[in-house]
């Protein structure tokens, strides 16, 4: 009977270790996918920013020309 009951408080002990080693997840790589994430937002962001200044400086040199060719008329 004695038996019994260590090998079930054993086999209870184990089993909840490896249950909660399951549940609780660990948080070693967080810091390297979340830094990641930045950096890929970042690109977005710089990519978008390039393409509106390249707009902004095409419109801008198309009124320059035209200025510029209007001054001698």
């Amino acid at each position: 009977m004695q038996d019994r009951l260590v090998a079930a408080w054993v086999w209870q002990h184990t089993a909840r270790a490896w249950l909660m080693s399951r549940l609780v997840r660990d948080e070693a790589g967080e810091g390297v996918i979340s830094a990641a994430i930045a950096v890929l937002i970042m690109a977005f962001l710089g990519v978008a920013m390039w393409v509106a200044f390249k707009a902004t400086l095409r419109g801008a040199t198309t009124n320059v020309n035209h200025q510029v060719s209007n001054i001698g008329k």
